[in-house]
């Protein structure tokens, strides 16, 4: 049987390089280029892979975000998704990961009427941006769905369940989970296919909805700024690390020498 998916992603800076505002504490991000989250693109990638395993199935992307961020959801079409879903406006600014995750619960559950059901959702593990990991989790307790997160592959899947393979500290946990579902995937889950031609032209004609605050019924004090519990106080970037020192060579021959001969003159390797 068929299952419908959808895959949250983000449009953040494409640079590992972000800047942050010494009076604000924000990041800036005019006059940055922006791309699809890294680990999006391997949630994206999964629920187009688990689309083909299970013929007749359809999967779709969402993201709230101004309006440039179309052009994330634009590439998850010419990629292979189905669909494409917008939640954009002023009064989701500010917005944290409770608020967040709030709010894309409110765009799913606005899916799930048009298309009668979904059965998994897909996240990035975290974002390149804000490295909180919570949206994915949240999403499954707003829904009351079970959820797991920090998934490397997906081993089974059918309309009633699907058998995951999660991360831990100490190895690797199979978890057969009941649909629906939520999940978070690691970037060892699978590896990203680029645009076809033919999904460009598809991404092209592609008609996205753009949903507001009404259009989905959210409740004011559980968007934006004004429903986030939590705020950020100050970012700044971790000061450089000082006492090391350079190690001297033109080559990695002459380096790994100078390097053995400083540990010997530390006392760290004999001299033998």
């Amino acid at each position: 049987m068929p299952i419908n998916i959808v895959a949250c992603v983000k449009q953040t800076p494409a640079t590992a390089n972000v800047q942050i505002d010494p009076k604000t504490g924000t990041l800036k991000r005019e006059g940055v280029a922006s791309a699809i989250n890294p680990f999006d693109e391997y949630a994206i990638e999964e629920s187009i892979r688990l689309k083909e395993r299970l013929p007749g199935s359809w999967c779709a992307t969402i993201t709230m975000g101004p309006p440039q961020a179309q052009e994330a959801l634009k590439e998850s079409i010419a990629r292979g998704c189905d669909d494409a879903y917008h939640i954009c406006g002023r009064e989701f600014a500010g917005a944290d990961t409770y608020a967040t995750s709030y709010t894309l619960y409110m765009g799913i559950k606005k899916i799930a009427e048009l298309k009668g059901k979904v059965d998994l959702i897909i996240c990035g593990k975290q974002t390149n941006d804000g490295d909180t990991g919570h949206v994915g989790p949240g999403l499954g307790a707003w829904f009351d769905w079970p959820s797991a997160a920090y998934v490397r592959k997906v081993e089974k899947v059918d309309d009633k369940k699907i058998r995951i393979h999660r991360l831990m500290e100490d190895g690797t946990d199979v978890i057969d989970l009941p649909l629906p579902a939520v999940i978070t995937v690691v970037k060892e889950i699978n590896r990203p296919r680029a645009a076809t031609v033919k999904g460009k032209m598809n991404s092209k004609k592609a008609v996205i909805p753009m949903w507001n605050a009404q259009i989905l019924g959210c409740e004011k004090d559980k968007i934006g700024l004004t429903g986030s519990p939590t705020i950020v106080s100050k970012s700044f970037a971790p000061p450089p690390r000082s006492g090391s020192t350079p190690i001297p060579g033109e080559t990695t021959a002459q380096k790994a020498q100078n390097l053995l001969a400083k540990l010997r003159e530390a006392g760290v390797l004999n001299h033998g």
